[in-house]
């Protein structure tokens, strides 16, 4: 096999047609807009389309290929290294929602392996995450938060509650967490103020907690609304 800066789309066909044709189809490259189309007695035709890796116009292309045939694979280079296999797993689910198959060939041993095959596809909902999205929504305070915004500094419901806690101890000085918990209505202030997430609270006595410099810091940048 042709080492990586020498690589070809064409070097994927041979391993692809063997593949197939193991599997009783007859294949030929290159049928009209088709890279790959495979053809088997009595069922609709297979086409593949292989590229150098996955990209919009891949997806563009399978999907155009589905007006053609519901049995439509997308083929690339199986590569190494954990950002590869990560970036495979997320293509490989895009692909399903699109009703694509995948395919990926080994280029050191030609070995194809089929991911995901064609089909219709229903998304799973995750209950959990449907809960922790409509709790957060709740939770919030405003509107906070422009949407597109960084993820860095977000204000979300948490922040929001420290914040609370924080201006609570900037206008009463070192308190107990259950004094705290009761005037600002943040049920899990002493939990909160003991994690110190963000570097704003220091315990000073068993139950008992004041504000750092940092704390300090952040009410100027930091509202509660």
């Amino acid at each position: 096999m042709t080492g990586k800066t020498a690589f070809r789309e064409t070097d994927l066909y041979q391993p692809v047609k063997d593949f197939l044709e193991a599997q009783g189809f007859e294949v030929k490259g290159e049928v009209r807009e088709a890279d790959v189309v495979a053809c088997r007695d009595g069922e609709d035709p297979v086409i593949v389309e292989l590229k150098a890796g996955f990209s919009l116009t891949l997806l563009q292309q399978g999907v155009t290929r589905q007006r053609l045939t519901d049995a439509v694979y997308l083929c690339v280079p199986r590569r190494s290294g954990r950002a590869a296999a990560k970036a495979l797993r997320a293509n490989i689910g895009l692909c399903r929602r699109l009703g694509l198959g995948v395919l990926t060939v080994r280029l050191t041993d030609g070995l194809v392996q089929v991911h995901a095959d064609p089909g219709p596809f229903q998304p799973r909902k995750s209950a959990p995450r449907k809960t922790a999205l409509l709790r957060e929504f709740a939770r919030r305070s405003g509107d906070p938060a422009k949407g597109g915004a960084m993820r860095d500094g977000l204000v979300t419901a948490y922040r929001q509650d420290a914040a609370r806690l924080a201006e609570h101890l900037a206008r009463h000085g070192a308190s107990k967490g259950s004094d705290v918990a009761g005037a600002t209505g943040v049920t899990l202030a002493t939990r909160m103020m003991a994690d110190n997430h963000y570097g704003w609270f220091r315990r000073c006595t068993r139950g008992v907690y004041d504000l750092t410099p940092a704390g300090h810091a952040a009410l100027g940048r930091t509202g509660s609304g």
